[in-house]
């Protein structure tokens, strides 16, 4: 008789594993099956290794600058093997923390590939994936192959680097963000299909260790879904420290040579050129994992690739749920790890509130850091608002200027009627961990009138937003 469960995650990426843990503390049965790693693509090969590899290169970039803050530093290099050694301890340690997580909570551990024979039902056999290297060892005391039933199935399976056809990663000279992550030897240069945040991440780091690196991008503005006044502040930024960008254009071929490859591009415009390179990256999004899963048998609806869903993960065949990459954008850990809950709550009978996308912060790493939420300008124009526009400039501000970053923009959208913020948009030095001030002040629907009369400590890099929504009305003090 096949083993029977309240839920059964399948995946156990930051969606997946957040959804096991939420339902073990709300006393469900639970178990997830996972075919290859513990804590997913995120912390595996994805968010949390890129950090380790762009702190790494930050900190190099901060010691070529030494002198600017009184200090010496002489015949300073960096070891790319110990880089990526550093990176990868990093990621087995965040794999062995979710499997402490899955033991705590008294969540089995199934270990093989799923797929849904009903909507009830699963048969789990060894995957056939072939793992990246390197693989983790399997967690211990795991369950196996069988069949296993449960009252409810969240498909978390994630997602995969998108690939462009003729344009085929080979894991030697054309590279996706895995192999990017763990490079035999440092290139001299790189070209970079996409200018998303993966893309421009990367574009980062190498150009920090030395590379030259050149963005190709099919679409006018880099970093296409941020605010056009942000993206051109990092675009200015990047091209100041050697970055080369191609916009409104495309690689229509690449050659693979002996020493590297040579990508043909085309622009909007009809004009061509080529980029010779030691490797090239390709960037240009990731697709949904759902393949293979008995999806079609069991009739769960598929839309662009991404599993349909509502507010709550509910798919169209009840008792199946899916959350996180596989069901659309944003494609985001954060966003997985939101929808787990709100899903995992559901399916308990807690009221919940659905999710709502336009409060989902994105935020790129690079160097500046690039943060947001919300509507950029352009949308909320297209969408009819009467907008007020503030910004404050790092410049303004003593503790960006104290760090020696004085180069950053805060940017606000309010509605000029109501005064409810309807978006923020940063670029600057630890960007990224101030967006969430604004996303709080989202979600309790604070107006402009909350958010000039609350006290941001001084000094801070925090003051900057206080400043922007200031300037919206013509009130900023420091500049």
């Amino acid at each position: 008789m096949a083993d029977s469960y309240d839920l059964i995650v399948i995946g156990a990426g930051p969606g997946g594993y957040v959804a096991a843990i939420r339902a073990a503390q709300l006393g469900l049965k639970t178990a997830i099956v996972e075919r290859e790693h513990m804590a997913g693509i995120c912390s595996n090969w994805g968010c949390i290794p890129t950090k380790a590899l762009l702190r790494s290169a930050e900190i190099y970039s901060h010691m070529g600058h030494a002198k600017d803050y009184g200090l010496t530093a002489e015949k300073f290099g960096f070891d790319i093997d110990a880089i990526v050694k550093r990176s990868r301890a990093i990621a087995g340690q965040m794999n062995n923390g979710v499997q402490f997580l899955m033991k705590k909570n008294k969540v089995d551990i199934i270990w093989g590939e799923a797929a849904l024979t009903s909507a009830n039902e699963i048969k789990v056999v060894k995957t056939t994936k072939k793992p990246m290297e390197p693989q983790w060892p399997a967690p211990k005391n795991t369950l196996g192959e069988g069949t296993y039933k449960a009252k409810n199935i969240i498909i978390a399976t994630g997602a995969r680097p998108r690939v462009l056809p003729g344009i085929e990663p080979d894991g030697d000279k054309i590279w996706t963000y895995f192999e990017a992550m763990k490079p035999a030897a440092m290139p001299k240069s790189l070209a970079i299909m996409g200018s998303g945040a993966i893309g421009i991440e990367f574009a980062s780091f190498y150009r920090s260790l030395g590379a030259e690196v050149t963005v190709i991008e099919l679409l006018p503005q880099i970093l296409p879904v941020e605010d056009a006044e942000v993206a051109a502040h990092v675009r200015k930024r990047m091209e100041k420290r050697g970055i080369k960008f191609m916009t409104d254009a495309k690689v229509s071929k690449v050659e693979k040579t002996k020493d590297g490859i040579i990508a043909s591009v085309e622009f909007k415009d009809g004009k061509t050129t080529s980029v010779a390179a030691d490797k090239l990256i390709s960037a240009v999004g990731v697709q949904c994992n759902t393949e293979n899963l008995g999806l079609e048998k069991v009739g769960v609806k598929i839309d662009r690739g991404a599993i349909v869903i509502d507010g709550y993960g509910r798919t169209n065949v009840p008792g199946v749920w899916a959350i996180g990459d596989v069901a659309g954008p944003p494609m985001l850990a954060h966003k997985a790890e939101h929808e787990a809950v709100v899903t995992v709550e559901t399916i308990a009978g807690l009221k919940t509130h659905g999710l709502d996308k336009s409060k989902v912060p994105g935020c790129t790493y690079c160097e500046p850091q690039v943060a947001s939420v919300g509507l950029t300008e352009a949308k909320a124009k297209e969408a009819g608002r009467d907008i007020k526009v503030g910004r404050f400039p790092f410049i303004g501000n003593g503790k960006a200027i104290a760090l020696g970053e004085p180069d950053g923009l805060v940017k606000t959208i309010f509605d000029a009627k109501t005064g409810e913020l309807l978006g923020a948009h940063m670029v600057g030095a630890e960007v990224t961990e101030l967006i969430q001030g604004f996303v709080i002040s989202m979600n309790l629907e604070t107006t402009e009138e909350e958010l000039i009369h609350t006290i941001f400590p001084h000094p801070t890099l925090s003051e900057t937003m206080k400043e922007s929504v200031l300037d919206a009305y013509g009130r900023a003090l420091n500049i």
